[in-house]
């Protein structure tokens, strides 16, 4: 019984040391929430029947902002004002729906971790599933939150607080950026924890996360294991990117520009994508993609499309760099 009883406490007493004198976990750790068969399950219902494409004010965009509301609730990030979902008029009558929450960290300032779940629905009787636009960004963005949960359970806690938001309207003029950006400029986000308002000046960074799951235009022929990070070298860390592509052996290619052109980087930067109205509005953005393919705003955008092992490798790339910002 002595012998057990010893035993026992060796066991427990690293972990009670953790937690008592703040043994940093290392990022690895949140890896292991990473896993292929819920990235899967998670694109396969984000384009199934039941959203119906998710289109701007339909009921299967109301079906898909739930599904990301409980992941975030499920990861511990917290609603603004007790709720979950900002409304907003949409440009030509109806209604979208940001879904965002905040997950605390232990400092005053700001990161922004966004991705758009809207896509074109029906149209002709063909429903348009936006598997890779952009279901894969929403599950990489909501897999983040877990990672930063799992880290939190092991004790490591991050400087800067992380807004995540699944933006609506994207299709429609970017009207979700729009509107989370016009709330933010009026004062009218409160922190969750510590009742502050947050203030533009308060953002350190917005990241978007836009298509992310294909690896139908790789940057080199035949080299499926690729990532794309767009945005000012001051705010997008590559060495970040590149150490944890080294440190964790993934061996991905890595690019800092759109397909080595100056004119389309600059465009999918500053035009194409939600970031823009961040960048307008001169507060920090980046974006990661995979690039456009054959299958965007096509009904063949569908889930059988997505490389979901490379979408894994992918997501912990980020979190690898994210945890550098952080």
């Amino acid at each position: 019984m002595h012998r057990k009883f010893l035993l026992l406490v060796l066991i427990l007493l690293p972990l009670h040391l953790w937690g008592q004198y703040g043994y940093v976990a290392s990022p690895v750790n949140a890896e292991s929430v990473v896993k292929e068969d819920r990235l899967m399950q998670g694109i396969e219902f984000l384009t199934s029947p039941l959203c119906e494409g998710r289109a701007s004010g339909t009921p299967g965009q109301f079906f898909a902002a739930e599904w990301i509301r409980q992941c975030l609730k499920q990861s511990g990030v917290l609603p603004f004002d007790g709720c979950w979902v900002d409304g907003f008029a949409l440009e030509g009558g109806g209604s979208g729906h940001n879904v965002l929450g905040l997950f605390p960290g232990t400092g005053d300032r700001y990161v922004i971790i966004m991705a758009h779940y809207d896509n074109l629905g029906i149209l002709g009787g063909k429903m348009y599933p936006g598997a890779d636009s952009n279901a894969s960004g929403v599950v990489a963005m909501t897999t983040l939150a877990a990672m930063l949960q799992r880290m939190d359970h092991f004790g490591r806690h991050y400087s800067r607080n992380v807004i995540f938001v699944g933006l609506d309207g994207k299709m429609r003029n970017f009207a979700g950026a729009k509107a989370l950006y016009r709330r933010i400029s009026r004062g009218e986000l409160k922190d969750p924890v510590s009742g502050k308002t947050i203030t533009r000046g308060d953002i350190d960074l917005v990241i978007n996360i836009d298509q992310i799951g294909s690896v139908e235009a790789p940057v080199k022929p035949g080299k499926p294991d690729y990532l794309i990070l767009l945005g000012d070298e001051a705010y997008a860390r590559r060495d970040a990117l590149d150490n944890a592509n080294r440190n964790r052996k993934m061996d991905m290619d890595l690019c800092y520009d759109y397909y080595g052109s100056r004119d389309f980087t600059r465009l999918f930067l500053r035009q194409v994508s939600d970031q823009r109205v961040f960048m307008e509005a001169g507060i920090p953005a980046v974006m990661f993609t995979s690039g456009i393919t054959l299958r965007n705003n096509k009904p063949s955008d569908t889930a059988d499309g997505i490389d979901v092992p490379i979408l894994r490798k992918r997501i912990i790339l980020i979190f690898h760099w994210l945890a550098k910002w952080l």
